[in-house]
Parts: structure tokens; C-alpha cells; sequence
């Protein structure tokens, strides 16, 4: 542009010196004009001009990224083969990320698979961890399985029977435990179809060689499956409860599980809270005409006491400090009293003690004979631990004289951290006071021997049946 404007003033400069002549004037006129038009035209060419170079410049700036960035890609292939590829920080996070939640992902299932494995630990039970007096909770034996079960009474009142056990439902069936045995079942068969069963989404599961555990939502409920084999037997326990009374039922239904006992041992010491619903004693004879002295906690609940050859009995008084309660049969004669006056033994005399009771019947083949178990007794109170079944027994010293009355308590721990002892003796002396409270006067042996002789005759077989 400035040489068009330099141009426009040299031809200037020449027209001044035109006007010495005609011709030369003409020439320079048309030269003028020419030159004007240019200009003019040059003065509409220029933003054209301008953005044509503009265009231009920014084609040749994408040219020089794009033979930059080819040249990038050329390195980085050439580099692949050299040097593994490294993920962004974005992509190291984001897989940092994904690493963490699988880890938190297989920590939850592994510590849901140990909680399902710890309510198959028989030796480490699950913790009372809810209100249990509110609950109703209280361990049971199951007639319909011949299981050992927890149970919150209060939250199941309904009870009833169902094609294999036992069955106890909330009244609007918001809640429903259900116990089942199985002949001839195969346990690992049994564990594949719980989990597939129908509606069924399993969270958790376990199965070891003689037990399985199964938890998981079916539906709008949360449920458990617990079972036990042992031969060709399979007995077990199926919780379900809505999810909306998970809050404590969550709890409770790991209690049930882990309190389960397909296979109870029959030889074992009472569990603490233990009811069972069926539960057998021993009662002794301290009247020919049918009064029965037993503890007071083997007839607590009873819907019905029962002497076995003998009929019904009634409770005509209990002491809850003594553990000592009074029953009677009535229309019955004859009985042969036990031995309990002043020239009974003393408890302090000796340890050495001599048990006559009637044994539970999974304790003895389903027999009810009398049997004699020798113990001692020590500071922690009679050792070792009769059979279930004895709760109730007479005690004789060494010379066979009355020393007291057996007492099975529940092998709870008491608040101080000290345990209660398992088995406890009732001494002939409380024993002695507590029939004079209530005007029997206790039997007196003429002599030792007929007393020791006389005791299997002086004791037998009493059922506590509770609902």
C-alpha cells in the first residue's frame, strides 16, 4: 500500500509539470485517472487481502501441530516396544480406585463368610447382645427335632407343629422359626438346594463336614438356614423375618443360629437359661400318702408335672432361695419316705458322696431306672456332674445317711466374674427346715444300712412339661 501512495504523489509531481503542454497535460490526466482507480480499487482489496493471509497463517500453524503431533505418535509407537505403557494420573487413580473397592468388596464377603462360619462354632456361641427379658429369649429342647434351640418367646407366641419340627410365628407371621429333621439326607445335597431354592438371593453360606449355615434375602425378608448331620440325619432351623424388624431380629436370628444344636449331648451340664420343654428329674419321697420334695427350678413353668406309674402332680409350695419345692400326688399310697431326720448325715462330714437319682432318658437308653453315681464334694460343690436327670437326687455320706438334696443350676457367670458352681448340694439340715415350715416331719431310719437300701426306693422319675 505505501508504494501505491508514493506512486500517487511521483505522478502528482509529473502533472504539475504538464500543464507546459497539451499533450503531455492529456497523457498525464489519463495516467491520473488510471492511478485513482487503483487506489480505489486497491482500498477495497485490502480486508480481503488481509484475511486471505490471515487463512494462510493458520493453515500453516495447523500444518506445523499436525507434523508435530505425527511425530509424537511415531516416538510413541517406536517407545511401545521399548517401555511398558504408563496410565495417566486420572487412570492411576481411577484403577487405585477399583483395586481398593475389590479389596473392600472381598473384606465384606470374607468377613460375612466368617460370621456365617462363627455361628457354626459350637465353642465360641454368638453374645446375648440384645434385650433378652424383652425377647423372651431362652434356650429349649425341640421334642419334634430332638434339637437344642434359642427362642424369643415373646416375639413368637404362636407355636405349633409343622411336617418335620416344631414351628413358632409372630402374630401377624412377620416372623417365623421353623425347625425340620431329615432321615437319610445327604448334607452337601441339602446345602446345593437351600441356596437355589426359589426367591432366594444368598448373601452368605458355609459348609463344613457336619454342619451348614445359609443367609440371604428371599423376597421382602431376610433368612437363615442352620443344620446339622450326623450319619444319614439332618436337623436344622430355618429363620425368616421381615427386613423391617431387622433391627433386632438381625440380632436375634444369629443368636438362634448359633445356639443351635442339631445333636444335644445327653451327658452334658445344663447350658445357662436352658428350658427345655420336656425336661426330667428327680423328685424324693418324704411321705407314705404321695409328698415329693424336688428343686423348685425343675417344676418353674410347668404346664404339667407328671410321676411316671403314678399320675399327675400338683406344686403345693417352692422357695426360690432354697431351691426347694413341695409336691403332691394325689390318691397315692404307700410310697416308701426317705430317711431325712436328725440322725441324717452332715453335709460337712467327709466329701465322699453317693448319688441316687433317676438319669435322664437320652442318658440311660431311654430307661428310667434308679441308678448311684459317686462324686465329691468340694468348695466349688459337687464333682464331677451327674447326668442330666439327677437335678433333684438324694445325696448319702459315707455311711449312707442322708446328706442332702442335688441341685443342677445353669452354668451362668455372675456379675463379678466369678462362675456359679454347675451342681450344688441342698444340705439335710435346709432340707429338714423346710419340711418342718410346712408341718412334714422328715422319716427316721432305724438304721443306717435300711436307709442306703431304702433310697432307690425313696426316689423317682418326675416330667416337667412346659407350652
Amino acid at each position: 500500500m505505501r508504494g501505491v501512495f508514493v506512486a500517487a504523489i511521483g505522478v502528482g509531481v509529473r502533472f504539475g509539470y504538464a500543464r507546459r503542454s497539451t499533450a503531455g497535460a492529456i497523457m498525464h490526466v489519463r495516467v491520473a485517472i488510471i492511478i485513482g482507480g487503483l487506489i480505489a480499487a486497491g482500498a477495497a482489496w485490502a480486508p480481503a487481502l488481509a484475511k486471505v493471509t490471515h487463512v494462510r497463517k493458520a493453515t500453516a500453524t495447523m500444518a506445523a501441530r499436525g507434523a508435530v503431533h505425527r511425530t509424537a505418535l511415531k516416538q510413541s509407537a517406536a517407545g511401545k516396544s521399548r517401555v511398558a505403557a504408563r496410565p495417566s494420573a486420572a487412570e492411576s487413580s481411577g484403577h487405585g480406585r477399583q483395586r481398593r473397592g475389590g479389596k473392600a468388596t472381598q473384606k465384606r464377603n470374607k468377613d460375612k463368610d466368617s460370621g456365617s462360619l462363627a455361628m457354626l462354632d459350637r465353642d465360641s456361641p454368638a453374645a446375648v447382645n440384645f434385650p433378652a427379658e424383652a425377647v423372651g429369649w431362652r434356650l429349649i429342647e425341640d421334642a419334634g427335632s430332638g434339637a437344642r434351640l434359642g427362642l424369643p418367646e415373646k416375639l413368637v407366641p404362636r407355636a405349633g407343629v409343622s411336617r418335620t419340627g416344631s414351628r413358632w410365628t409372630s402374630a401377624q407371621g412377620q416372623i417365623q422359626i421353623e425347625t425340620f429333621r431329615l432321615t437319610e439326607a445327604a448334607l452337601p445335597a441339602l446345602f446345593g438346594e437351600e441356596k437355589k431354592a426359589s426367591h432366594r438371593q444368598v448373601t452368605s453360606s458355609a459348609l463344613k463336614p457336619d454342619s451348614f449355615i445359609i443367609v440371604g434375602v428371599q423376597g421382602l425378608k431376610n433368612f437363615v438356614v442352620r443344620a446339622d448331620a450326623r450319619g444319614g440325619e439332618v436337623r436344622g432351623v430355618s429363620i425368616l423375618y421381615d427386613q423391617a424388624t431387622e433391627g433386632i431380629m438381625g440380632r436375634v436370628a444369629a443368636a438362634i443360629a448359633s445356639s443351635f444344636a442339631g445333636f444335644p449331648d445327653p451327658n452334658a451340664a445344663p447350658l445357662p437359661g436352658l428350658r427345655r420343654t420336656v425336661e426330667y428329674g428327680t423328685a424324693i419321697v418324704v411321705t407314705s400318702d404321695g409328698d415329693l420334695l424336688v428343686p423348685a427350678r425343675l417344676i418353674d413353668e410347668c404346664q404339667a408335672i407328671t410321676v411316671p406309674g403314678l399320675g399327675h402332680a400338683e406344686r403345693v409350695a417352692a422357695d426360690s432361695a432354697s431351691n426347694l419345692a413341695l409336691i403332691r400326688l394325689y390318691g397315692a399310697r404307700n410310697l416308701t419316705p426317705a430317711a431325712l431326720g436328725a440322725d441324717s448325715g452332715d453335709s460337712a462330714q467327709g466329701n465322699e458322696l453317693t448319688l441316687v437319682g433317676v438319669a435322664d432318658p437320652l442318658a440311660q437308653a431311654g430307661g428310667g431306672a434308679v441308678t448311684r453315681a459317686a462324686a465329691s464334694l468340694t468348695a466349688q460343690g459337687i464333682a464331677p456332674a451327674p447326668k442330666p436327670g439327677f437335678s433333684g437326687a438324694a445325696a448319702l455320706d459315707a455311711r449312707g445317711r442322708f446328706a442332702g438334696m442335688v441341685n443342677l443350676n445353669p452354668s451362668v457367670v455372675a456379675g463379678s466374674g466369678g462362675a456359679v458352681p454347675a451342681v450344688t448340694l441342698v444340705s439335710a439340715e435346709t432340707v429338714r427346715a423346710f419340711l418342718q415350715e410346712h408341718h412334714i416331719s422328715p422319716a427316721i431310719a432305724a438304721i443306717a444300712a435300711t436307709a442306703a437300701t431304702a433310697a432307690e426306693q425313696s426316689v423317682m422319675r418326675v416330667i416337667c412339661v412346659r407350652q
